[in-house]
């Protein structure tokens, strides 16, 4: 939960009510949805393979190396552009508090996710845990003192499917990283078990939390002012309470989009740290530290996610993240259907029910939903996504060159 929950329902759900109107809590119904129906896919596939690097190891099983490492790359790029965007969000509510640019204080957070992200998870495990606490309680607080609102405005009232189709792909940023827990299972004690449940825990349990602040904030507000907002929790509590209780929610929001920061360059670390440990990056990239730590790959995350903070606005970043993100579960899914046409007798300690000649229905669910929402993508960020994956595929393209001449001398 701790990786979901952040810049997305903190500061998109403002830009997503802008195209949903009341209906934004439908849109999070709807991005949760498709989550939803991809998440059983990441649940068998991490279940037959519990390594670190999820998608990319996943995509190794059917695809060419090319595929496999265009996938790798894509999903750790998404993560960095992710982190990128919610490091803006954390500047956003830190100038509330001192005047500074909102990149600088992205720079700031990036300076101090480096020392404890260098540091290794199990250091980190205590404050990761402490501000994913502080960050389910923010939302509770915020559905605790606005409930006395709801029935103040229409919830029915919208911009129709289309609107809410076009908001859903906006706040579907507020889910990215549920399946981002298995890029941890080398570090899970027993993940076969406790990687889905974990999984499918903090995506119910979000998106239980996210409708709740939806309906509320739309209670307190109305959707034209709550669309209108830069902060729109803040102006929430301002509303409701008063501007003492609003700090709180500043402060609340910036432990929020700090914790989110670090898990999400974490996991992008774990997918760099697993392509080097294939063969499919240079080796330095797999060198551990002795605290657990690949410092390499951390730091070319941070540093990558500090390069896009500085030249890409929140909303250009966070969409061009839902792009590469639905690329990944293009893939876990179809990835999922082979290996039940290729390998149907492999282990499979958790198994997606409901087949038919032993193909899988929610996966294909899962490809027909994922191709309507990014067919409501705009087009900019869409050619920054296709630009973000050709990248890979021209990395590894030069690299197998490389490595092929060298082989040859």
């Amino acid at each position: 939960m701790g990786v979901i929950i952040g810049a997305g329902i903190y500061i998109l759900i403002g830009p997503a009510t802008e195209r949903a109107g009341g209906l934004v809590w439908l849109s999070l119904l709807t991005a949760s949805a498709l989550c939803a129906l991809t998440a059983f896919s990441y649940m068998e596939l991490t279940s037959m393979f519990p390594k670190a690097g999820s998608e990319h190891e996943f995509a190794r099983q059917v695809f060419p190396d090319w595929v496999a490492f265009t996938t790798g790359w894509s999903m750790a790029v998404a993560l960095v552009v992710a982190s990128a965007a919610v490091a803006l969000g954390f500047g956003e509510y830190l100038s509330e508090f001192v005047s500074l640019d909102e990149r600088l204080g992205a720079l700031i957070l990036f300076a101090a996710v480096a020392t404890v992200a260098f540091s290794g998870m199990r250091q980190a495990k205590w404050l990761v845990l402490v501000l994913s606490t502080v960050q389910v309680g923010g939302l509770l607080l915020i559905v605790a003192v606005g409930a006395h609102h709801v029935g103040d405005v229409s919830l029915t009232s919208g911009n129709g499917v289309s609107g809410v189709l076009s908001g859903a792909s906006v706040i579907f940023f507020a889910y990215i990283g549920f399946d981002e827990v298995i890029t941890l299972a080398e570090e899970t004690k027993d993940p076969h078990r406790t990687v889905p449940r974990a999984l499918m825990l903090a995506l119910v349990i979000s998106t239980l939390l996210y409708v709740l602040v939806a309906i509320v904030a739309i209670s307190v507000l109305g959707s034209s002012t709550l669309a209108s907002s830069d902060q729109p929790l803040t102006a929430v509590m301002r509303d409701a309470v008063g501007s003492s209780a609003a700090r709180v929610i500043g402060v609340i929001a910036l432990a929020t989009t700090a914790n989110t920061t670090l898990l999400a360059s974490t996991a992008a670390s774990r997918m760099i740290y697993s392509m080097g440990n294939t063969g499919q990056l240079p080796g330095r990239w797999a060198v551990v530290h002795e605290r657990s730590s690949p410092r390499l790959a951390t730091a070319t995350v941070i540093g990558g996610s500090a390069i896009l903070a500085m030249v890409g606005g929140l909303s250009l970043l966070a969409e061009a993240a839902n792009a590469l993100v639905y690329v990944m579960f293009l893939v876990v899914n179809v990835v999922v259907i082979v290996l039940r046409i290729q390998r149907p007798t492999a282990s499979r300690p958790f198994k997606i029910s409901g087949t038919i000649r032993n193909v899988p229905l929610l996966p294909i669910l899962g490809i027909v939903s994922t191709l309507a929402m990014s067919a409501q993508i705009e087009l900019q960020p869409v050619l920054v996504a296709l630009a973000l994956l050709a990248s890979g595929t021209t990395l590894h393209l030069i690299g197998q060159r490389f490595s092929a001449t060298h082989t040859a001398q």
